[in-house]
């Protein structure tokens, strides 16, 4: 619960910083949300690369004694990066909402972009439950499988981008 209050405490920071160099500079307001939002995106996203590789390397270590720092260690590196990420995809939420809806951003690349964003908000639900179930030392998947399940966050980012930058329809 504490390190839950500390995440949140500093979200809220981060989120005062951004609306203080909003006010500074009313005429940029867009630019700065825009700018707040590509920053928490690609901070998501390097979790969302990361975390499912830390799977293949828990999914590789044998069962045993000879392994249990090995064990301990990575799943440290698991539960540290999830909290690490979480906040940040809800920051990452927030501030596209503020600047979807704040701005009046339309069109039918919106429409595939948020189902985009719906996708990966279930992705990372889904994480959440390999972390628990390598937490509770009940993981029946292959390294080979976390493998595939690494390539999704890269082909939704690839389709993400290429909707914002090209608005193909």
């Amino acid at each position: 619960m504490e390190n839950l209050k500390s995440v949140l405490k500093s979200s809220l920071i981060a989120v005062l910083i951004v609306g203080v160099l909003m006010v500074l500079d009313n005429m940029q307001t867009y630019a700065w949300w825009k700018s707040f939002h590509i920053i928490m995106v690609t901070s998501w996203f390097a979790g969302l690369f990361y975390l499912p590789r830390i799977f293949v390397n828990l999914a590789m270590v044998p069962d045993g004694e000879a392994h249990v720092a090995e064990r301990a260690r990575l799943m440290l590196m698991t539960n540290k990066l999830y909290r690490f990420m979480t906040p940040i995809a809800a920051l990452a939420l927030a501030s596209g909402l503020w600047v979807w809806l704040g701005y009046g951003i339309s069109g039918g690349w919106m429409h595939a972009k948020l189902l985009l964003v719906v996708i990966l908000v279930i992705y990372h639900g889904i994480c959440h439950q390999h972390v628990e179930q390598f937490i509770a030392n009940t993981n029946r998947r292959s390294h080979v499988w976390y493998r595939w399940f690494n390539e999704v966050p890269v082909l939704i980012l690839t389709a993400s981008v290429i909707l914002v930058v090209v608005k193909p329809f």
